[in-house]
């Protein structure tokens, strides 16, 4: 994947990649104020639980030595629309001295790709509702469509097990 001044691989994340994916996903207002990279305790604990799930991809976009993007795929079986799989992706970010060299779209179409070939009827995501810009690319660029309300609620301690 060609990137501003060098060439960018996408691989399987590897534990050491934690520091850079936790910096990632801090990288705006929004994600300030909900990660934390000094404590990577949780952020280990989790990547260890991804990792040993072939339920879950977390992949990188490397730059050199550099992580310059992450995604994470989880694959859920359903029973609506005939015992379907679909793939719900996560944790999307490119770093921001990277966007607008076509590397998000690259990795989610791998992403697509990816679920398509995992036998997936559908591709789901959500975003926060204020990353208005994240939405417009993933309806314009990638086809998605603004199809259901997403809905959270808030179950406690963000490191303990299921909780967000």
């Amino acid at each position: 994947m060609p990137a501003g001044a060098g060439e960018v691989v996408l691989r399987r994340a590897v534990r050491t990649d934690v520091p850079a994916i936790v910096n990632l996903l801090a990288d705006d207002e929004i994600g300030a104020g909900r990660e934390d990279g000094h404590d990577l305790t949780g952020y280990l604990a989790a990547f260890d639980a991804i990792d040993a799930d072939r339920g879950h991809v977390l992949v990188v976009l490397e730059s050199g030595d550099t992580v310059v993007g992450t995604m994470q795929l989880t694959f859920l079986p359903g029973l609506s629309r005939g015992g379907a799989w679909r793939s719900q992706v996560e944790a999307v970010r490119v770093a921001a001295s990277q966007r607008g060299h076509g590397l998000g779209e690259a990795m989610l179409r791998w992403g697509i790709e990816e679920s398509r070939r995992r036998g997936c009827a559908v591709v789901q995501l959500t975003t926060d509702k204020r990353r208005t810009d994240a939405q417009r690319f993933y309806v314009e660029r990638l086809g998605f469509a603004r199809s259901h309300e997403g809905l959270k609620l808030a179950l406690g301690d963000p490191g303990s097990p299921g909780g967000e």
